[in-house]
């Protein structure tokens, strides 16, 4: 399990290595060489994602008493990823702001305090945008929590029926037992009184 879990890392420090280099180069770039750079790095985005998914489930297979140690570098994984996701949005704003000032000429320098203003904002957006997606992860997760346990709770359930339903009947059977050995009893008694 663990010899998986080192693999997707090293899978992870590759990716992550191309991806921030590639974010210092978008504001460098530009025209069509820039959309491609951009599109690119939100694949690998993306693939990284999935890497911290598959770690994710490694971890889970992990035995506990070594679960804490790969649970610790899976959460600095994941703060890393959202530093690359944070990079990754400045450089596109960056990236937008330049084509903005390549369209406006001259007009540009007269509206840099509301270019300023305007980054920010989107910054903002973006980022309040990212945490709504987070959230609406981990309620997704909760849920299907929620879903297994019930699933779980009514499993036990029809086996404390059925277990209870075989009690029942166990004493049932002691009962008739108990009473065919009475008749034997009474049945012998006679006997020996004859």
């Amino acid at each position: 399990m663990s010899s998986d879990f080192e693999a997707y890392e090293q899978d992870f420090g590759t990716v992550t290595a191309e991806i921030t280099n590639k974010i210092g180069k978008i504001p460098k770039l530009s025209g069509e060489e820039k959309t491609q750079l951009v599109l690119n790095v939100d694949k690998q985005l993306e693939e990284v994602r999935e890497l911290l998914e598959q770690m994710d489930l490694e971890v889970r297979e992990i035995p506990a008493q070594s679960r804490a140690m790969y649970n610790s570098r899976l959460k600095s994984y994941k703060q890393e990823v959202e530093k690359l996701e944070k990079d990754f949005k400045r450089s596109r704003i960056a990236y937008s702001d330049e084509v903005r000032n390549e369209l406006l000429g001259d007009d540009a320098i007269s509206t840099e305090s509301q270019l300023i203003k305007l980054r920010e904002e989107r910054a903002h957006l973006l980022d309040n945008t990212e945490k709504l997606e987070r959230s609406s992860r981990r309620l997704e997760a909760g849920y299907q929590i929620a879903v297994e346990t019930e699933q779980v709770g009514q499993e036990i359930l029809s086996n404390l029926h059925t277990d209870r339903e075989k009690i029942q009947r166990a004493r049932e059977r002691l009962r008739e037992t108990d009473a065919n050995l009475g008749k034997s009893s009474r049945i012998l008694t006679g006997m020996l009184r004859r």
